[in-house]
């Protein structure tokens, strides 16, 4: 099992089989008699492929003991964090009522209805009491009732909102409640043995959550935590956040003037002049990728008649995430993605079996309606832009185009500065447009490519696009965060549905297969995953304000002046800042804006024809002569040189 999102390294499940015999009762028993000191790291087992608590009673079979320092055994001690906060939560605020609790990536939450809200003060007394749960090692034990007896056992306790869940819950199924102490929740487990496994938590925030996650219903409180199996766990974890903190784009776009977000325009982004020097770079490594990999770079509508959405299958699948407009009678859509536009451009005029694959390539600006409590800086946007390809290529071309599109997505992480990338294929979803055999066919193709590939790859049950599934490329960053970017996906529907053809060799029409993809995902989204990886300082190529000359006094800003025009010519992004503000101030400023490289010049530089270099990491490389300094920042990597020997 991986666990996506995870930055902590946990050990395999499987350190050996137990098997269970008659005359013991329980897993409990079994582990205790075969190898006692297990039971320090055992949280529960695994039977085939079900998951029980130790005090299970166990039959004549084998099992496997599942660890505390696992996955699953992490992810059983989170569950059990979560019922140990909500029986702290109750010994304090008794008239509190518990909803739900689940696990999540890195942690937990607990949603509670209480109109008064938890302050920080509050959370502080929590996690006090949760400590003294844990030392007293309550046992979580589990028991089973009848629908109607759990109902009204939590009516009795006055908690509506179990009662309210156990009632959706279909009657023949069995309904498990797990009690420690005095506190008593409905959970299917497993659990821990005992609350004694629980120390190595720590609450993290509080926010507000709609109950059931409709907004027509109460707003409740919702506590978030962490729990890991060892105190050396989360103290690793809680250091990563930290400096996750420290490495947030949003900070830093504002820091560095890269960027804004405001509220009139939700989930859209104002980019500052510094910002989109940046962007533009990147677009013009991306546009040199184009060309160098066989890409006609194409334009689309914005704005597009229902009708065209409807045939792609759109309308049906995905009209909720449309913005929508009304002119003259018609609705039109805003597009989501490009790809029924490049369909309406391979349609132009019959194409020939020798003219494929067809590869076009947009920096498709697109709008997607996603959910306001979604949106998050330039992760997580409305607007954004897409480096969007679609290949029109025979079905005997998709193992060439898919293969040698996989290897040129690495090659381009590689250059951008990610060498871990995590490929993943993502397979049909219960929500798509397609028939069976069809999605048969586009699965069967991917896999087999993969298969035959030097690449290692998990497979993700069900994420596929709701027209075909996908190979995903997730790129993992220096606090070991993984973050899902670039794809490719084979699609047969699409060419069906808006009827594109090709003359084969045989003289007759056929349906091409067409291969959507993409490298960064999107740039507003890669932008910011490489202002977190590099804590903004990021790659010379790429920084907007390559050099700041800094004279130290007016009588040094005639040599700066001139130096700053020779950097110029030679085609370096820089500018002299000869402001009459002390020469510390200006190094600090630019050092926050993360200029790469900060060329300071006094009365000694002036007269050696030198300049002292520091760059934006506080690195002092000394006095340079201007023939060194060309030489040094010439030498600097710069993919869009690299590109020329690669492709």
């Amino acid at each position: 099992m991986v666990v996506v999102g995870g930055s902590i390294p946990l050990v395999p499940i499987n350190k050996g089989t137990m098997h269970c015999e008659v005359k013991l009762k329980t897993f409990y028993d079994v582990i205790k008699t075969q190898d006692k000191s297990r039971l320090k790291s055992a949280v529960a087992v695994r039977v085939a492929d079900k998951e029980f608590d130790l005090s299970r009673e166990c039959h004549d079979e084998n099992f496997e003991i599942i660890d505390a320092d696992t996955p699953q055994g992490v992810e059983i001690i989170r569950h059990s964090a979560a019922h140990l906060l909500a029986m702290a939560v109750k010994q304090l605020f008794p008239k509190a009522q518990v909803t739900i609790g689940p696990v999540i990536d890195d942690g937990f939450y607990y949603d509670f209805s209480w109109s008064d809200g938890f302050s920080p003060q509050d959370i502080d007394k929590i996690e006090q009491v949760m400590r003294r749960l844990v030392k007293k090692r309550l046992p979580l034990q589990r028991f089973v009732l009848p629908q109607e007896e759990a109902v009204q056992f939590f009516r009795d306790d006055n908690e509506h909102y179990k009662a309210e869940i156990i009632e959706d819950i279909p009657k023949e199924e069995e309904l498990s409640l797990y009690k420690q102490g005095d506190f008593t929740d409905l959970c299917r487990g497993p659990h821990v043995p005992h609350t004694g496994f629980l120390g190595a938590f720590k609450l993290t925030k509080v926010a507000g959550a709609y109950w059931r996650g409709d907004a027509q219903n109460e707003m409740l409180q919702r506590i978030y935590g962490t729990a890991w199996a060892t105190q050396e766990a989360l103290d690793k974890y809680l250091h990563l956040q930290e400096e996750a903190k420290k490495r947030d784009h949003r900070r830093l776009g504002k820091q560095m003037d890269w960027f804004h977000l405001q509220d009139e325009a939700p989930g859209m982004i104002f980019w500052h002049p510094r910002g989109w020097i940046a962007y533009n770079q990147l677009e013009q490594f991306i546009r040199k990728v184009y060309v160098k990999t066989g890409y006609q770079e194409i334009k689309t509508p914005q704005i597009i008649d229902r009708t065209l959405w409807e045939k792609s299958g759109h309308w049906d699948k995905y009209a909720e995430n449309m913005f929508t407009v009304e002119c003259e009678k018609r609705t039109y859509a805003i597009k989501p993605m490009s790809c029924p536009g490049h369909v309406q451009v391979f349609n132009q005029g019959l194409k020939s079996y020798k003219e494929l694959p067809v590869r076009y390539a947009e920096f498709g600006c697109c709008h997607r309606n996603e959910a306001s409590g979604t949106l998050h800086g330039v992760m997580r946007v409305r607007g954004f832009v897409q480096d969007d390809g679609h290949i029109f290529c025979a079905l005997d071309q998709i193992g060439q185009e898919v293969s040698a599109f996989i290897k040129q997505t690495y090659t381009i992480y590689n250059l951008l500065g990610f060498d871990e990338v995590i490929l993943r294929l993502s397979t049909r979803p219960e929500k798509r447009v397609g028939s069976d055999e069809v999605w048969d066919k586009s699965e069967s193709a991917l896999e087999a490519i993969l298969e035959n590939s030097e690449y290692d790859y998990e497979v993700l049950p069900g994420e596929g696009a709701f027209y075909g599934p996908k190979i995903e490329f997730s790129l993992k960053d220096c606090l070991g965060r993984i973050w899902q970017c670039g794809t490719i996906q084979v699609d047969f529907s699409m060419p069906e549905r808006l009827d594109a053809n090709f003359v084969n060799a045989a003289g007759e029409k056929e349906r091409p297969v067409m291969l959507h993809r993409a490298i960064l995902g999107t740039f507003e989204r890669f932008m910011g995953i490489m202002i977190e990886n590099t804590a903004g300082h990021m790659p010379f190529w790429l920084c907007p304000q390559q050099i700041a000359v800094l004279p130290i006094g007016g009588a040094h800003e005639a040599f700066c002046q001139e130096i700053t025009q020779q950097l110029k010519a030679l085609g370096f992004r820089a500018t002299c800042d000869a402001r009459s503000e002390k020469v510390n101030y200006k190094i600090r400023e630019h050092t926050l804006a993360r200029t790469s490289i900060m060329l300071i010049v006094g009365d000694q530089e002036v007269s050696s024809g030198t300049v002292n270099v520091r760059d934006s990491k506080m690195v002092q490389h000394g006095q340079m002569t201007m023939e060194a300094l060309t030489t040094w920042l010439k030498a600097k990597p710069d993919p869009n040189q690299e590109l020329e020997n690669i492709f």
